[in-house]
């Protein structure tokens, strides 16, 4: 093995918590470093307090349907969208600090 092997894509001492890493163009908003315990009812009241939430939707294994740690929440407009960007991100919620950012493209997300 060479020595400029990564460590499986990993940047070891860097902080994921970005501001804004995805820009913020639709009403989609990735949450993550949820904490395990967060279930949609809290996701949306906690975002209702910034806007209308149209949908949350918490992550999970399909086989034992225990959070992966994130969810997407639908806001009604992209303006209450950012703003809940603004005033979630970094935000202390269930004894996590939020990241809250625009959802990448959600092509292969599986809508219903």
């Amino acid at each position: 093995m060479s020595q400029t092997t990564r460590n499986n894509g990993f940047e070891p001492s860097r902080s994921p918590r970005k501001p804004e890493s995805v820009e913020v163009s639709t009403p989609r908003l990735y949450v993550g470093n949820l904490s395990f315990d967060a279930t949609e009812s809290d996701l949306f009241d906690l975002f209702n307090g910034v806007g209308a939430v149209q949908n949350a939707e918490v992550v999970t294994y399909k086989h034992n349907q225990r959070s992966k740690g994130f969810a997407f929440v639908q806001m009604l407009t992209v303006d209450e969208a950012k703003r809940a960007v603004q005033e979630l991100h970094d935000k202390e919620f269930l004894g996590r600090k939020l990241v809250v950012s625009g959802a990448k493209s959600s092509e292969h997300h599986s809508a219903t």
